[in-house]
């Protein structure tokens, strides 16, 4: 990765559980951890707490995303396909919680410490919306339109 690390203001909830780090030099997320052990039922959705309160800068936003193994190890993905934390999420109480379903058709433990998804910190913008009464007159097509 290039350029200067982006500073970030970070709380564990359980100090003994270590920092998200990235695993590799080219690694985009790190990974968060499972605080305290988790037994998701099948076809149910649980929080899992990720231990850590974040400080998420402005002008970003906090995704986060399965990790590439979840499904096929733990038969877990996640129920809202990604996590969105905003600047705002900040407090005392709001620690980062994974949302996960149980796709298979037996229970599955989560255990403490246990990798599951990887946070990305993204920039972001907000819109100013300005409404029109027609747009381009060339049209693209629907879904799936390019193939």
């Amino acid at each position: 990765m290039s350029g200067q690390p982006l500073p970030i203001r970070i709380k564990r909830v359980d100090p003994a559980l270590p920092l998200p780090k990235h695993e590799t030099r080219g690694s985009v997320g790190f990974d968060l951890l499972c605080r305290n052990p988790v037994t998701v039922p099948p076809g149910e959705i649980r929080l899992i707490p990720a231990n850590i309160i974040v400080a998420v800068p402005e002008g970003f936003m906090l995704m986060v995303a399965s990790r590439s193994s979840l499904a096929i190890k733990k038969g877990l993905m996640l129920a809202n396909s990604v996590g969105i934390i905003d600047q705002d999420y900040r407090g005392a109480n709001d620690e980062v919680m994974v949302q996960v379903y149980n796709m298979k058709d037996q229970p599955v433990d989560v255990e403490r410490g246990e990798r599951l998804a990887q946070g990305i910190f993204v920039r972001i913008a907000q819109v100013e919306w300005e409404e029109v009464s027609q747009m381009d007159d060339s049209s693209r097509g629907g879904f799936g339109s390019t193939g």
